[in-house]
């Protein structure tokens, strides 16, 4: 999404007042508003990815239920 936002200076212009022109301009483009609001924007995760993710997940619990009823697991340190 690319808009410029032109100023242009007239006689009686300064610095000052041409960057109050500026911000304005873009303040009322809301180009600025627009990508702020992407920036944190995360994807949907499509359906296959879902999927795949749900079918590793399974395999890995049953894998871990395996291991624990084999004994092959190391017992787990409690925090105290």
């Amino acid at each position: 999404m690319a808009t410029n936002v032109d100023i242009k200076k007239t006689k009686n212009d300064n610095n000052l007042g041409l960057l109050r022109k500026f911000s304005r301009k873009v303040k009322i483009s809301g180009v600025l508003q627009k990508k702020r609001s992407l920036r944190y924007h995360d994807r949907k995760e499509s359906e296959f990815k879902k999927k795949a993710n749900a079918l590793n997940k399974i395999g890995k619990r049953k894998e871990y239920e395996y291991k624990e009823k084999m004994g092959l697991l190391k017992p787990r340190k409690t925090r105290r």
